[in-house]
């Protein structure tokens, strides 16, 4: 059996295709990345920062092999992926950044103190890597939530090696990004396998100790279950379903409607609407609609990613619009051939929508909305906790509405992991203060961000080593702090 990529834009055939892995390559993978733990994971932070580093070089050098094969696969388009893959690069230095400021271990040093009860002896406690981590690539992010993205550069980062199970969707992308990587990386590092059973096999294998995963709450609770059915189940981190839920308040639907509708069909529509924090949920007051469905109605949309997105797009959308529970409002253009979609928006009041809340907040992966119109604020303020978990929930407010916005942030906030204010939930920044994750069906675990400097918390379990000698310690856990990191040392946090 083999893997084959596709164009979008026509269906047909790109590429050649790639083989699937078979059961002992997915174990030889696997294993080489135990094998490689040992050595990897006791370097130096600065050394794997430096490797980190070494490796985003060569992926920007690789560049335009890398976002042709991409563009060919995705029909994304040549910018938006060489915007990507830049960020991709620019993240693999943020966790060199990370590794070289050392506040991610945690480190904790408490004095022994024989006088308290029960006495204290010295413990001194950080975070140590997991070991080998499975990731799986997303489809509608070929480089930065795939082969060399956030799952992947955050493992790495935190001493851990990586076995990439690729997308069906870019192949051919995946195959050229991993020949970079497993040659920047020593060997044992980086590995990559194909195809839906060498997934299976992998989440099995016993040598690996966490997984990573994007894609669909399907797909991802099968996974999730699997992991946790082993003889030792491990963590599993997905990011599966979110429909972003935006809140308009009254004030600032009457004072700037027609920039609200563009905005919100410019989100809606970004990437043909194949974002996880496309804002699929949109609750206004009625005065807007007419705006929207011009907004929407103007906009055109393109190829998705592959046949089965397409496919569950429109009958998504038809079941949608054939059933008495709302009305279509808009519904713009797209070009002819390939697996191209038109925009959609559709309209229903608080009420049904309450009444219809499970199948009315389904998420439908492309550029399709649903506005709910509301009279009652108190109402809407209501409704809002019982929407399903969520990536991002976002508030749009005139300066007058600002203790109205709070409240309806404090809604929000029991079901999103990113509250946006005047503004739309699509763009999702890499830096220390970005939170990309929420209570299911956004995530498996809304402790944790599969974007920013603080997901490589993932990948690390605390260790206390207890009335150890001195020499014996790791480097970020000695009393000299040779490498002068942020400690906390007797209850007090500073570089000491």
């Amino acid at each position: 059996m083999s893997v084959q990529g596709y164009d979008p834009r026509t269906g047909r055939a790109h590429g050649e295709p790639v083989q699937e892995s078979t059961a002992a390559e997915v174990a030889a993978a696997a294993e080489a990345g135990a094998a490689a733990f040992p050595a990897w994971s006791a370097l130096s932070a600065g050394q794997r920062a430096a490797a980190l580093d070494a490796l985003a070089d060569a992926l920007d050098a690789a560049s335009p092999e890398l976002v042709g094969i991409a563009d060919a696969e995705t029909a994304l388009g040549v910018p938006r992926l060489t915007t990507e893959l830049k960020r991709t690069t620019n993240q693999l230095r943020l966790f060199g950044g990370v590794l070289r400021e050392g506040s991610y271990v945690e480190a904790v040093l408490d004095s022994a103190d024989p006088d308290t009860i029960p006495p204290r002896p010295e413990l001194r406690r950080m975070l140590r890597p997991l070991g080998t981590v499975a990731v799986f690539s997303a489809s509608n992010f070929p480089f930065a939530f795939s082969t060399a993205g956030g799952d992947t550069a955050s493992a790495l980062a935190a001493g851990c090696p990586v076995v990439l199970k690729a997308h069906p969707s870019h192949p051919g992308t995946s195959r050229a990004t991993a020949e970079v990587l497993a040659s920047a990386l020593p060997e044992g590092v980086f590995g990559v396998v194909h195809g839906t059973g060498a997934g299976v096999a992998l989440v099995r294998h016993p040598a690996i100790r966490a997984v990573g995963f994007t894609g669909s709450t399907g797909g991802g609770r099968a996974l999730f279950d699997l992991a946790q059915s082993r003889p030792d189940p491990i963590p599993f981190y997905g990011e599966l379903g979110s429909v972003n839920p935006a809140v308009v308040l009254p004030g600032a639907a009457a004072r700037r409607p027609e920039e609200l509708a563009r905005g919100f069909a410019d989100s809606l529509t970004l990437g043909v609407g194949q974002f996880c924090t496309n804002p699929g949920l949109l609750f206004t007051p009625p005065s807007l609609v007419p705006a929207l469905a011009r907004a929407v109605a103007a906009a055109s949309g393109g190829p998705m990613l592959n046949e089965r997105m397409r496919d569950s797009y429109r009958s998504g959308t038809d079941e949608l619009a054939s059933s008495e529970l709302v009305r279509q409002v808009a519904r713009g253009t797209a070009p002819d051939g390939g697996w191209s979609v038109e925009p959609r928006l559709f309209e229903v009041g608080l009420e049904t929508f309450a009444e219809n809340l499970e199948r009315l907040s389904e998420e439908h992966f492309g550029p399709t909305g649903v506005v709910v119109t509301y009279d009652d604020v108190d109402r809407l303020l209501a409704v809002l906790p019982k929407l399903p978990g969520t990536l991002t929930g976002t508030v749009h407010a005139d300066d007058a509405e600002h203790e109205l916005a709070g409240r309806a942030a404090a809604a929000l906030r029991q079901v999103a992991g990113r509250l946006v204010f005047n503004g739309w939930p699509t763009g999702v920044a890499v830096a220390w203060g970005m939170h990309h994750g929420g209570p299911w069906p956004a995530t498996t675990n809304p402790l944790h961000t599969s974007v920013g400097a603080t997901s490589i918390r993932r990948w690390l379990a605390p260790v206390t080593y207890q009335s150890w000698p001195e020499a014996l310690l790791p480097a970020e856990l000695r009393a000299d702090n040779p490498l002068g990191i942020p400690r906390r040392v007797d209850g007090v946090l500073g570089t000491h």
